[in-house]
């Protein structure tokens, strides 16, 4: 269950220490008091992000697309860049992911879960695998696409392709909740 609050105050009490939340929904929080009284529960606090939008998706795919219009051009007709190829290229460059250590015995199963990934390392005398792996931008949060599409308009300039002005793209920031 999750709760959204605004603040948050604590409370020495004889029997202990309180946590109070301003909750937005007090429907919400009935439900959790109920549910949980008396019971040992977990809570995680994290700051609250907005996924982020529909519009900034749409947004980053036309660039990629551009980018890939213009990279195939550059190249003369030796190399045809596909919008995923440029995709895969933005996420290596601006995306999110991480690395991590794989026993061989799980590489098929890590493979088949994360669609982006290569092997970073192999070590003669582990049985494992480290990979690189990267998240797609549909798991993205409205701070992580900004980051993302921030790179993508950087590498548009760059082959000058147009993109929207900063003062458009802050709009549309500021629209996405980051």
């Amino acid at each position: 269950m999750i709760i959204q609050f605004n603040k948050i105050k604590l409370f020495q009490q004889p029997d202990g220490t309180y946590l109070g939340l301003h909750v937005k929904s007090p429907l919400q929080a009935e439900k959790a008091a109920e549910k949980c009284d008396g019971k040992l529960c977990d809570a995680e606090l994290k700051i609250h992000r907005e996924r982020r939008s529909l519009d900034s998706n749409a947004y980053a795919w036309e660039l990629i697309s551009k980018i890939a219009e213009a990279l195939t051009a550059e190249a003369q007709g030796d190399i045809a860049y596909s919008k995923d190829d440029v995709y895969l290229i933005m996420l290596k460059k601006y995306g999110q992911g991480g690395i991590v250590k794989v026993p061989n015995d799980c590489t098929d199963k890590f493979e088949k879960a994360w669609k982006y990934h290569k092997v970073h390392e192999k070590l003669w005398d582990e049985k494992a695998v480290y990979y690189k792996f990267w998240v797609g931008s549909s798991n993205y949060n409205t701070k992580e696409m900004s980051l993302f599409i921030n790179g993508i308009v950087s590498e548009c300039k760059e082959l000058g392709i147009e993109t929207k002005t900063p003062d458009e793209i802050a709009k549309m920031e500021a629209l996405w909740g980051t």
